[in-house]
C-alpha cells in the first residue's frame, strides 16, 4: 500500500504564537502558510527534511478540541513527542532562551526525554536514544 504520515496536527489556542514557538524556539520552517478562513492553515516541517512529516499550527477552537487539549495539559500529559539529536543539549539551549520545562532531562527505558511548554496550551515532550 505505501501509506505514510504526510501531517499530523498540534492544537494550539493561538497560531502566530503557535509559529513563532515552533520556528524561533524548535528550529522548524514554515512549509505553508495560507489564508483559511478566520485562520490559517500553518504547517512547519524540519528544518532539514523540507520533504518530511508536516506538523499542522491547528487551532483549537472546536469545543471537543479545547477541552481535549486542556484536560492533557491540566493533566501534565504530552500532546506529541518530538526527536531532537541530544535532549540533554537541546534542553539546556532552550533553557537559555526562557522556555519552561516541566520535566528535565530523563531516563526513560531506551530514550533520554523532557517535557516542555510549548506557550499555547501544550506540554511536549523531546526525546533522543538513551545512553
Amino acid at each position: 500500500m505505501g501509506a505514510h504520515i504526510y501531517i499530523t496536527n498540534i492544537l494550539v489556542n493561538d497560531q502566530a504564537r503557535a509559529l513563532e514557538f515552533y520556528t524561533e524556539k524548535l528550529g522548524f520552517v514554515v512549509k505553508m502558510d495560507v489564508p483559511a478562513g478566520e485562520y490559517r492553515w500553518i504547517t512547519v516541517v524540519a528544518a532539514d527534511d523540507a520533504d518530511g512529516v508536516e506538523l499542522l499550527l491547528e487551532p483549537d477552537a472546536h469545543p471537543a478540541a479545547k477541552a481535549y487539549k486542556d484536560t492533557l495539559h491540566a493533566d501534565g500529559m504530552p500532546y506529541t513527542s518530538i526527536a531532537v539529536d541530544d535532549v540533554r543539549a537541546t534542553f539546556a539551549e532552550l533553557s537559555e532562551q526562557g522556555v519552561q520545562f516541566m520535566q528535565d532531562p530523563t531516563v526513560t527505558g531506551p530514550f533520554v526525554t523532557a517535557v516542555l511548554n510549548d506557550t499555547v496550551g501544550n506540554w511536549i515532550q523531546i526525546l533522543s536514544p538513551g545512553e
